[in-house]
């Protein structure tokens, strides 16, 4: 019975490294496939963009999450977020098991920024109830984040048994923890970092962590190791860290 699960979540910024210094989706594609994940939480992840064509010939016409999946994780989902002339962008899942149910919400919170929940139904073997996933990316201002972390919550408690295992993760941008505190106190989670070494993650900026932005929240799991993949190599691939957590299923 596959009790296990090994969970990933990273900020891919569209395919680029720091201040769109260089095209790196390639490299993160490899890194990905290193960990050798079950699921995959993404954010800012390109659907499209007219302006780069030459950046796309090697890649899947229908964007970037195709070319990360690959042949690796055969389901994926893509919830679009934030629209301009030249394409969009918005989280993304990958996972190597079915899924069998995806609603994308908006869940902005000001005209300026638009930011959006990606909710997935994932199908795992001989588990009597379904995976539930949700994949954000919060805004950038406190108030912002608390709006959007109380839709979060209100939309989990309409539409996911309490019974149900949930695993919530994305970018945060929660640095100063409280918002994300307050959120897994009313909703029962844990979050994975915090649970294991007493604080969340160091994530950004990924070649010398020191701001706590990103976090994995689970619900219906123990949790068996956390792991941040960072450093100087991180330069050449995205400025997120990736975080990763196994999970057991209780």
């Amino acid at each position: 019975m596959h009790n296990t699960l090994r969970i990933a979540t990273f900020n891919i910024h569209k395919g680029y490294t720091h201040f769109n210094a260089r095209f790196s989706l390639h490299l993160q594609r490899e890194m990905l496939r290193k960990l050798q994940a079950d699921v995959i939480f993404l954010q800012e992840v390109q659907e499209m963009h007219t302006q780069h064509p030459e950046r796309f010939i090697a890649l899947s016409t229908s964007g970037q999450m195709e070319f990360l999946a690959d042949a690796v994780w055969s389901d994926y989902a893509y919830g679009k977020n934030s629209v301009y002339p030249a394409g969009h962008h918005g989280n993304a899942l990958l996972s190597k098991f079915p899924i069998t149910h995806t609603n994308n919400q908006d869940i902005s919170a000001h005209t300026s920024e638009q930011r959006g929940m990606l909710h997935t139904e994932i199908n795992i073997p001989n588990w009597d109830l379904p995976l539930h996933t949700i994949c954000v990316h919060l805004g950038l201002f406190a108030k912002w984040r608390r709006q959007q972390l109380l839709a979060v919550a209100t939309y989990i408690e309409q539409h996911i048994p309490a019974s149900s295992p949930l695993i919530i993760a994305g970018d945060f941008n929660d640095w100063g923890m409280r918002t994300g505190r307050s959120f897994a106190e009313q909703l029962g989670l844990k979050e994975v970092f915090e649970h294991h070494t007493g604080k969340p993650a160091r994530s950004f900026p990924a070649w010398l962590p020191m701001l706590r932005l990103d976090r994995i929240y689970v619900r219906g799991f123990h949790v068996s190791h956390v792991d941040v993949h960072s450093g100087p190599q991180f330069v050449k691939i995205s400025d997120h860290a990736i975080l990763t957590a196994t999970l057991t299923k209780i």
